[in-house]
């Protein structure tokens, strides 16, 4: 949610809606969980809270079906969920323009140059199983 930003901004998460809709067009009864809805003020949070909800959420990719990774910059958090994703066998699919970077493609099961291309891959899916 912060991507690279040096303070405590957020940055654009519209693209959130976008993949939740094109997933939910193709599947109606699939479950999205995105973190930014369930901790939208995170940037705020003194750092127990912070701590804590870091730690949930790299539990919770941890213990996802899917993971949607988009990095249009370099995300630390991202990057952890990513990995926690990774050694627990969970696919990894990544929106990145940074394909050639060690931890994206090490850690992603495919990577899309952007959102469009993403999103046309999941209209051309024929399920959530073969999304991976």
């Amino acid at each position: 949610m912060q991507a690279s930003s040096l303070g405590r901004t957020i940055v654009d998460q519209s693209y959130r809606s976008e993949i939740r809709a094109a997933l939910l067009a193709r599947w109606p009864d699939l479950t999205v969980v995105d973190p930014f809805e369930l901790h939208p003020a995170s940037v705020e949070y003194q750092d127990a809270a912070a701590a804590e909800t870091l730690f949930r959420l790299i539990e919770l990719a941890r213990c996802s079906d899917l993971i949607i990774a988009y990095t249009p910059v370099a995300s630390m958090g991202t990057a952890l969920e990513m990995y926690a994703a990774y050694l627990q066998g969970v696919p990894v699919l990544t929106i990145s323009p940074m394909r050639d970077n060690w931890v994206v493609r090490s850690l992603s099961r495919r990577v899309f140059p952007d959102l469009t291309s993403f999103l046309a891959f999941v209209a051309a899916a024929e399920s959530p199983t073969t999304l991976s």
